[in-house]
């Protein structure tokens, strides 16, 4: 298994129908897993050592309450897409020869964030 982290208004979880068709219609399009979506949830694993290492805030944690989540927007938005794919190509490389993380995906990440801060959410974490 792994980490898979949840767009939510309480630590128990949920959403409103606001609040998901938010995410919807940014567009966002993440790495998902079993338990996760890749729009209003993501794989955090795969995204852990980016934020982890812009933010200062790892996404293993039960919960990270609104304000957090806020604080961690603002973090990855102090940087372009282009510039945090290649920190996270860094911090955690592909393991295939000439391979990048794509841009793409991490300004979907950014948007996500984004939508969290602005709508006042959390995440929940499940492992």
């Amino acid at each position: 298994m792994g980490l898979d982290n949840y767009a939510a208004r309480h630590p128990e979880g949920g959403l409103t129908e606001e609040d998901k068709q938010a995410f919807r219609d940014a567009g966002i399009d993440l790495c998902g897993g079993m338990h996760s979506d890749g729009v209003i949830s993501f794989r955090g694993k795969w995204y852990d050592p980016l934020v982890a290492h812009v933010t200062g805030v790892s996404l293993y944690q039960e919960w990270i309450p609104p304000e957090t989540v806020r604080e961690m927007a603002a973090a990855l938005n102090r940087y372009s897409a282009r510039r945090l794919a290649r920190i996270w190509d860094k911090v955690w490389p592909m393991p295939w020869e000439d391979s990048h993380h794509s841009e793409r995906e991490v300004a979907d990440l950014q948007r996500f964030f984004a939508i969290c801060a602005e709508r006042g959410l959390g995440l929940k974490g499940w492992w």
